[in-house]
């Protein structure tokens, strides 16, 4: 790994074929680290920042073979960075399900961002490069919303994140949530095939709709407890998109459990009064070929203590 330039030194790095693919902006920012990401992006739009001898754009994805110039970094242009505090290295750190030296699995908890942005510095994705600085490639392959908890997987080579997202475009993927919906639900298993359209607002919030233009979206769910307030199901997503299972539980008149965005306000309401202090919505269990040996791995991430406990304050 290369420190980053200072002085008068300007920096030359190779892209390897290991490399290859990935964006410009996720290239720099695990070689600049300590550089904060809004120097990094002025660097991009400057020009200073140069690919085989002509400007990049961030979006813009390296090829194996390419030449980048990082200019001179001036260390009194340099604020001073944010980095994870050690309660959030060590939330991280404990909640790691498997390892290898292709692939990463984390237990996310719940209010945890997958990544900075929208006001925020950090998030599993920053906390994990500073917990493994010597790893040269840390990328998530998938998301989940800040307050879902669960498995989320993170690539450590650039060949295991184009495996996996094969897998997920090919469906190969199985995952399984957890999720308490609002009232009673009398069915024991419902295949909800609607399609879902993304609209992002001005403010950058996403929200999900049912439309008939939309994308194919189905999720099957199955009925594992019900409660005087409420049911228990799992949900398998056959398709992966934004909001999925939290919009398709909506459609069918019982939204997850403490969703502000999709949810009914009384029952949040009613829930809240017993405990409930989140949204009901966890990652159960994943089920994937290994990247590299193309061995079947399963990982089951346990149902957080908070919503356990909710559970058994619930009358069946």
């Amino acid at each position: 790994m290369n420190a980053p330039p200072t002085g008068s030194a300007v920096l030359w790095l190779d892209v390897d074929a290991e490399t290859a693919g990935q964006r410009i902006d996720n290239f720099l920012f695990t070689r600049l680290k300590g550089v904060p990401k809004s120097h990094v992006y002025r660097i991009l739009r400057s020009g200073e920042v140069r690919r085989n001898g002509g400007r990049v754009q961030p979006k813009d994805r390296l090829e194996a073979g390419d030449k980048i110039r990082i200019p001179p970094i001036r260390l009194a242009e340099r604020e001073t960075p944010e980095i994870p505090g050690r309660a959030l290295r060590n939330r991280i750190e404990g909640n790691i399900l498997h390892e290898d030296e292709d692939l990463l699995v984390i237990n996310k908890p719940s209010g945890l961002a997958v990544h900075g942005g929208s006001g925020l510095s950090f998030g599993v994705i920053e906390g994990l490069r500073e917990i493994r600085p010597e790893a040269r490639f840390l990328e998530l392959v998938h998301r989940l919303d800040r307050e879902t908890s669960g498995c989320l997987l993170i690539a450590k080579k650039r060949s295991a994140l184009r495996g996996l997202h094969e897998q997920f475009r090919g469906d190969e993927v199985k995952k399984v949530y957890l999720a308490l919906l609002a009232g009673v639900w009398a069915r024991n298993h419902w295949i909800v095939d609607a399609p879902l359209q993304k609209n992002v607002l001005q403010s950058g919030e996403r929200l999900v709709k049912v439309a008939r233009d939309g994308k194919p979206s189905v999720t099957e769910f199955r009925r594992r407890e019900r409660y005087a307030q409420a049911t228990l199901v799992e949900a398998r997503p056959i398709t992966g998109r934004t909001h999925q299972i939290r919009v398709h539980a909506q459609s069918m008149g019982h939204p997850v459990a403490g969703d502000e965005r999709y949810g009914d306000e009384n029952a949040n309401r009613g829930l809240k009064q017993l405990g409930l202090k989140r949204l009901f919505l966890h990652s159960a269990a994943t089920t994937l070929h290994h990247p590299r040996t193309g061995a079947v791995l399963k990982f089951e991430a346990p149902l957080p203590p908070e919503l356990a406990d909710f559970l058994n304050t619930l009358a069946r």
